[in-house]
C-alpha cells in the first residue's frame, strides 16, 4: 500500500499543475463514460461528447506538461474524434 501512496505523491509533487489537469481529465472522462453506460439503450451523445472532449483536452494539457509522447498522440486523436463525433451528433456532418 505504501508504494501506491508514494506513486500518487510522486505524481503530485513532480508537477502539480499536470496532476490537476490529469485529475480533471479523469473526472470528466469517467463521468462521460458512466453516462454512456447508464444510458446505453439511447445515449444523448450531444451530452457525452463534450465531456469526453473536455476530459481529453485536460489530459492533453497534462501530458504536454509532462512531455509524454505516446499519451499526447493518443489523447490528441481522442480530441479530434470527439470533435467529429459531436458534429455528427449535432447533425452538422
Amino acid at each position: 500500500m505504501r508504494k501506491v501512496v508514494d506513486f500518487w505523491k510522486s505524481s503530485y509533487e513532480s508537477d502539480r499543475i499536470a496532476f490537476f489537469y490529469e485529475l480533471t481529465s479523469f473526472v470528466l472522462t469517467v463521468g462521460a463514460s458512466a453516462t454512456l453506460a447508464f444510458t446505453a439503450a439511447a445515449p444523448d451523445m450531444r451530452i457525452v461528447y463534450p465531456f469526453f472532449f473536455a476530459g481529453s483536452i485536460a489530459g492533453l494539457l497534462g501530458y504536454i506538461r509532462r512531455k509524454l509522447a505516446w499519451p499526447i498522440m493518443l489523447t490528441g486523436w481522442f480530441v479530434l474524434v470527439n470533435i467529429f463525433g459531436f458534429g455528427v451528433a449535432m447533425g452538422w456532418i
